[in-house]
């Protein structure tokens, strides 16, 4: 909990600080090697199954449903250490942390992610982002839904929100209104694929890598500190 703040900054990590495409890119290589490509195709097809089951990304669901399926086939159990100690840290976006630590100017900085209590937060811990933000971890499924419970841990007067999805960004302003100020780093395949973004507003800050906001003067912000 903290007091009434000036204001809070939080950021997403998948594709915002941390560049997941190479990640799945990795998992790929991992899983083509050691199972080939219909082992490939069919852990993918379980990941989605249960994306889609539980509303986030479940890597380790994924890996202990693909087990079975193989029955208990111990290759499988390589793949869990090959996830589990993934040097995030060398897929981080150049001036990830350097943005982090920039907006620290102005307010907290605070990680909004998405995703599962075990993966997620060995990710964030991994990669360092965590320590970023000195341990100020929010993790929910659809991060959205949860604002009154982000406002609450966090109050503030402004919060900024730095995201790759423009539809989480779209439905954060829905409810904050002018309380927000949205950024959109055009990175990954989700902020890049213009079709399904065509129908939805554009963030108040649009920038095409995270690194461009170790530049950006947020003092703007209705009673930001200097």
């Amino acid at each position: 909990m903290t007091k009434d703040g000036d204001a809070v900054f939080l950021f997403d990590c998948d594709n915002t600080l941390l560049d997941n495409d190479r990640v799945h890119d990795d998992i790929d290589a991992q899983l083509r090697g050691t199972f080939g490509a219909d082992g490939l195709k069919r852990f993918w097809q379980i990941y989605e199954e249960l994306r889609v089951e539980r509303g986030y990304a479940d890597y380790l669901g994924a890996v202990q449903r693909f087990y079975l399926e193989l029955a208990h086939d111990p290759r499988v159990l390589k793949l869990s250490g090959f996830l589990l100690d993934y040097p995030f840290g060398s897929r981080l976006y150049p001036a990830a942390l350097d943005a982090v630590r920039h907006c620290r100017k102005w307010g907290l900085t605070v990680i909004l992610s998405d995703g599962d209590a075990v993966y997620q937060p060995r990710k964030l811990e991994r990669s360092g982002i965590s320590d970023a933000v000195e341990g100020r971890v929010l993790i929910y499924v659809h991060k959205e839904h949860r604002l009154d419970q982000v406002q609450a841990r966090y109050p503030a007067r402004r919060y900024v929100m730095v995201d790759d999805k423009l539809r989480i960004l779209a439905a954060m302003k829905s409810v904050w209104g002018d309380r927000l100020f949205s950024v959109f780093p055009r990175q990954g395949h989700y902020a890049l694929d213009t079709a399904a973004l065509v129908a939805l507003p554009p963030a108040d800050l649009t920038i095409d890598h995270i690194g461009a906001l170790t530049t950006y003067d947020f003092s703007f912000l209705n009673g930001a500190r200097a």
